[in-house]
């Protein structure tokens, strides 16, 4: 059975921490985040600034997944203002032009909003079942105008767009790129493991979760890591109350190995401060193997508190919006607490806590 309590906080805290990271999402030099938003960083929601100083938007590929001077050769349809993001491409190719341009502060990104829409897609089938949730996909990407205020599309939606519109088959249309195993894979995971732990053992959530993922992101390593991930989660959400860190710690070092041997006990206690794990031992990059045992390292050392975990990984920088998702998802449902000012914050909170609601309800028994 899982706690409502938990399953509440750690859905709550996944758009807590995309929105709260995403004026400042890919800022690779935490530098520039105190120069924009003074000497504490980000500390309540914001909107994107007007200009990104690391933006390296202008070299992504608007045809395809990756960037566009090694991937457009073949392409000739554009993706980007075509296919998907109606209306926004004219925002692409310039530089400085920040990822999530005009979007208000409490906004969250876009696969921030896919998490939204699997919701939806549950509750009115009651279900999972991946054929329909890759049309649910793709109607969402394509609707015209644009059912989200994102102007940017990480690159496994654009290859995955890309060969759609080539004609290829839904469910064989996930693109390989240097950067397919990213953490953007896991953003709508936490969800996926609510609806399916009601009629499924673990390792058939395990197995169905691949699947949904593999859909977007075909890649066997990161499928490790979402073996890890929905083991995490089933742990934490079966758990009646908030977990201490003698409870947490052993479930935190088993999922870490999925990508890195390292004892998570260390890193917690390491004298060096944060930037020197997340940025310093890890990369800020999306890349899976650095961004996961980011997350797991920062849920370790804060779980107890869910805005310090979520301030914390905002200013680091690098890939703080979707790492910020899945690391809201453990320290909500490992603390069972939500800051409800940043919460309150949310664009879209009241039609969010609605849904939320109706999801419990429906699969929370």
């Amino acid at each position: 059975m899982l706690d409502k309590a938990a399953v509440d906080a750690s859905l709550r805290n996944l758009f807590v921490g995309d929105a709260l990271s995403m004026p400042v999402h890919w800022y690779y030099n935490p530098g520039d985040i105190v120069r924009q938003f003074g000497k504490l960083g980000v500390q309540a929601m914001q909107a994107a600034p007007t200009v990104h100083p690391s933006s390296i938007m202008s070299l992504h590929s608007t045809k395809t997944g990756g960037r566009r001077a090694i991937e457009d050769r073949g392409q000739s349809r554009e993706v980007v203002g075509e296919v998907i993001l109606k209306g926004k491409r004219e925002f692409w190719g310039q530089q400085g032009v920040h990822y999530h341009h005009g979007m208000p502060a409490g906004e969250n990104t876009l696969n921030a909003w896919c998490a939204r829409e699997l919701m939806s897609y549950l509750l009115k089938n009651d279900g999972y079942e991946v054929e329909s949730w890759a049309q649910h996909y793709i109607d969402f990407m394509t609707s015209d105008p644009a059912r989200h205020p994102d102007t940017y599309a990480e690159s496994y939606h654009r290859g995955y767009f890309s060969n759609w519109s080539a004609g290829k088959n839904p469910l064989k249309c996930g693109a390989v790129t240097h950067d397919t195993p990213s953490m953007g894979a896991l953003v709508t995971i936490a969800p996926l493991v609510v609806a399916l732990h009601r009629n499924h053992t673990l390792p058939e959530v395990q197995r169905i979760t691949r699947q949904h993922t593999a859909l977007t992101h075909p890649d066997d390593g990161l499928m490790k890591v979402v073996d890890s991930y929905v083991d995490l989660l089933i742990k934490l959400f079966e758990q009646a109350g908030a977990c201490d860190s003698a409870q947490l710690l052993p479930r935190v070092q088993t999922a870490i190995l999925s990508t890195t041997h390292i004892s998570i006990s260390k890193l917690v206690q390491q004298p060096r401060g944060d930037a020197a794990v997340v940025g310093g031992r890890f990369s800020l990059a999306c890349y899976i193997d650095d961004s996961w045992p980011s997350v797991c390292y920062l849920a370790a050392k804060y779980h107890t508190d869910p805005r310090k975990a979520l301030t914390i990984n905002t200013n680091l920088g690098g890939e703080n919006a979707h790492r910020g998702a899945v690391l809201g998802t453990v320290v909500g449902a490992a603390s069972q607490q939500v800051p409800e000012d940043l919460y309150g914050q949310l664009v879209h909170q009241k039609d969010l806590t609605e849904l939320l609601k109706a999801f419990i309800a429906r699969f929370v028994v």
